[in-house]
C-alpha cells in the first residue's frame, strides 16, 4: 500500500462525517448532554473517542491478521487481488451513498445489528456517565454500533493481508473521523447543516469515488 492510500483512508473517515452525523452524531451530543458538571467536556469527549477507535483498531488488526493467515496460503496473490477489489467496490458504493445517488450503506448497517443487540445492554450498565474510566469504555462500546463507512473501511483492512496493515488502516479512518466528532460534541448546532449540506455530501463522494478509480487503474496497470 503506498502512502497516498494511507492518506485516502484518512480522508475517508474525515469526509465519512456527512454520514456520522447521523447516529454518531445524535449518540455524541446525547452522551454530552447528560455529562455532570464535574467532568470537563473537552476530556470527555477526547476519552471517549480513544476508546471508540482502540475499538476500531482491534477489529483492523483482527481483520488483518485473518486475511494474512490466507494470504501466507495464497503464493499466487489471487486472493489479495480479489479482497482489495471487493474493498474498493464497497468504497465505490460508500461514495455514491455520500452523494445520494445509493442508499446501499443504510442496508449494510443491518450486518452487525446482532453484535450490537448483545453490546447494548452492557453499554447501559455505563450510562450515565459518572467518571472518565466510564468515558472510555463507553467509548470503546461504541466502536462497535453498526456502521456502513466503518464496515468499508473494515473490508480494506481486511484487504491488506497483514496484521499490523490492518490495525494502522482503521487506526487513520478513525483518525479521520475524529475532527467531526470532535467538533460535534462540542458545536453540535453549528456544525450539522454544513455537513449535511447537499454539495459537501457530493463533493466528498466525489473524492472517494476518484480515489476508486484511480486505485482500480493501479490495480490493471501497477
Amino acid at each position: 500500500m503506498i502512502d497516498f492510500s494511507w492518506l485516502m483512508i484518512f480522508l475517508l473517515g474525515f469526509l465519512g462525517g456527512v454520514h456520522c452525523v447521523g447516529m454518531c452524531g445524535s449518540l455524541n451530543a446525547a452522551l454530552v448532554l447528560q455529562l455532570p458538571n464535574s467532568i470537563s467536556r473537552i476530556r470527555f469527549l477526547t476519552l471517549l473517542n480513544i476508546g471508540r477507535i482502540s475499538s476500531y483498531v482491534l477489529v483492523g488488526a483482527l481483520l488483518g491478521g485473518l486475511s494474512q493467515l490466507g494470504f501466507l496460503a495464497d503464493p499466487t496473490g489471487k486472493l489479495r487481488l480479489f479482497f482489495r477489489i471487493i474493498s474498493l467496490l464497497i468504497l465505490l458504493g460508500t461514495g455514491l451513498y455520500l452523494m445520494g445517488i445509493s442508499s446501499w450503506l443504510m442496508h449494510i448497517e443491518k450486518i452487525g445489528q446482532p453484535i450490537w443487540k448483545k453490546i447494548n445492554p452492557l453499554l447501559k450498565h455505563f450510562l450515565p456517565i459518572q467518571s472518565m474510566s466510564s468515558a472510555l469504555i463507553v467509548g470503546a462500546l461504541w466502536g462497535w454500533l453498526p456502521c456502513g463507512l466503518v464496515y468499508s473501511a473494515s473490508i480494506y483492512a481486511l484487504s491488506t493481508g497483514h496484521v499490523v496493515y490492518g490495525a494502522l488502516v482503521m487506526l487513520l479512518f478513525g483518525l479521520g473521523t475524529l475532527p467531526n466528532l470532535m467538533a460535534l460534541g462540542l458545536l453540535s448546532g453549528t456544525l450539522k447543516p454544513f455537513l449535511q449540506n447537499k454539495i459537501v455530501r457530493i463533493f466528498s463522494g466525489c473524492l472517494i469515488i476518484a480515489w476508486v478509480l484511480w486505485s482500480m487503474k493501479e490495480l490493471v496497470m501497477p
